[in-house]
């Protein structure tokens, strides 16, 4: 039977990168989004991906949703936790209730995740946790003050996790993108930029794969990733 890889935020870049990237390197591919409608174009192009619609803010209905992953395909091999929760404005500006929804996103849905998927992993011999972040998570600029402070909270998170897990055979790992992904919506913004101000998803989703298949004598935590035109 093919291993199984759960994704959470599946949208048209990173998402959807990694689930092509893992359904072609042969694993079953749950993907969690909240758009029934985009998981169903990728379920009809992609034989071996299954859509598992939900808002991973909702932690009841994350949980409903693990609990129909495992009763359809068992336990996964990898987890990628891609989902993120994000506003731009100062802590003058940002609403309150935005900072908390994009912290039950980014940090208490790593946790249900992690809660639920790393303890059957190391009962199934091992597996890999991979966690998608930013710079945010290292720094709070002043325009942040509604995404850097869950994005510190979910790198931190992630290394407690992987200090726990590593030791029975769980890999968890922090994918720091520090880039502007390349879609449509971003060429738009920054046509002026050259091609290798870009990341591509594509790159991103063959980085992650690369993770999940480190050798256990070589595991990394923080992956940083950029393209050769990022200024840093």
């Amino acid at each position: 039977m093919k291993p199984l890889a759960i994704i959470t935020g599946v949208g048209p870049g990173t998402g959807s990168a990694m689930v092509r990237c893992f359904h072609d390197g042969g694993f079953r591919v749950a993907m969690i989004a909240r758009s029934a409608e985009r998981l169903a174009t990728l379920e009809q192009d992609l034989p071996d991906a299954f859509a598992m619609p939900c808002d991973v803010s909702d932690s009841a209905a994350l949980n409903a949703t693990l609990a129909a992953i495992e009763a359809h395909a068992g336990t996964p091999k990898v987890v990628i936790h891609n989902a993120v929760g994000g506003a731009f404005g100062n802590f003058l500006d940002i609403a309150p209730d935005i900072l908390e929804r994009n912290f039950q996103v980014n940090v208490m849905a790593l946790l249900h995740l992690s809660r639920w998927a790393t303890p059957r992993m190391a009962a199934a011999g091992g597996g890999s946790l991979i966690v998608t972040g930013n710079t945010s998570s290292l720094r709070g600029k002043a325009n942040f003050a509604g995404f850097a402070p869950t994005k510190a909270a979910q790198r931190i998170l992630a290394e407690s996790i992987a200090r726990e897990m590593g030791p029975k055979n769980v890999h968890v790992a922090y994918l720091m993108i520090d880039a502007v992904i390349d879609l449509a919506w971003t060429r738009e913004r920054y046509k002026d930029k050259p091609d290798d101000y870009f990341i591509k998803p594509a790159d991103i989703a063959a980085e992650a794969w690369h993770i999940a298949h480190q050798p256990r004598s070589a595991w990394s935590f923080l992956t940083e990733l950029r393209p050769s035109g990022e200024s840093w």
